[in-house]
């Protein structure tokens, strides 16, 4: 990669280029899905449980609660990235219209952009007219948009791929939960949720470059106080209204 393109990606936020940047927003989502899946399921099933030991019940709420979410999460994550999707398609040609109708314009700001970012006006304009002669669409969009026509985003990709991350870190709860003896299954569903927790956010934090103690803390803290709530709430329904 050339010195100016790694700039643009630089200026766009991927330092990495945008292959690697779209892996790691997409491995970071899924993680942020299993979080979501994991308190969700944990605090429906740990809320049910509390109300009953039926374990027909339990998995009838806790399989019903991951169903629903997994579709939830695909539905919105498809719909939120489609407009993203048609908004860069707007962009790219529109960016085309005007390389079309007014291309001196468009190569004096793609020089600017270079003087912009530190080049000499002679350097930027060398840097820009190369770079035109190779590719003069690929060259805007980039240097302009911070995009790549090749990789845009995937609305079913990501709607795959939020359910598939919100099934497993449901899954976690609801089979621990159901494959527990009945004096032991809040207390190992609650284990078993704190781990899971703890591994998604280490791994979240990881990908963000955070500190990790924060971020485990913060996602552990918030997984126990859905689960002791709805506990609560369990109790509250399963032994004071009936």
């Amino acid at each position: 990669m050339s010195a100016e393109r790694a700039e643009s990606s630089h200026a766009a936020g991927e330092p990495h280029g945008p292959t690697l940047a779209g892996r790691l927003n997409w491995l970071r989502a899924g993680v942020l899905g299993a979080n979501d899946g994991i308190v969700s399921t944990a605090g429906l099933v740990v809320g049910v449980a509390a109300a009953t030991t039926e374990r027909s019940a339990i998995f009838t709420a806790g399989f019903a609660g991951l169903a629903a979410g997994a579709v939830s999460m695909a539905l919105g994550e498809y719909v939120s990235v489609s407009t993203q999707r048609d908004t860069e398609r707007a962009l790219l040609s529109k960016e085309q219209q005007e390389l079309s109708e007014t291309p001196t314009a468009e190569f004096e700001e793609l020089v600017a952009i270079y003087e912009r970012k530190g080049l000499r006006e002679d350097t930027a304009r060398t840097v820009a007219r190369e770079l035109t002669e190779h590719d003069a669409f690929a060259a805007h969009v980039d240097a302009e948009l911070g995009l790549d026509p090749d990789e845009l985003t995937n609305p079913w990709q990501a709607a795959g791929s939020s359910a598939l991350s919100f099934t497993l870190g449901a899954a976690i709860p609801l089979l621990a939960i159901l494959l527990t003896p009945v004096h032991l299954r809040v207390p190992v569903t609650f284990l078993a949720v704190l781990f899971a927790l703890a591994l998604t956010g280490s791994v979240s934090a990881t990908l963000g470059g955070a500190r990790r103690t924060r971020a485990v803390l913060r996602v552990a803290l918030g997984g126990a106080l859905a689960m002791g709530v709805t506990y609560g709430i369990g109790q509250w329904v399963g032994t004071g209204i009936t």
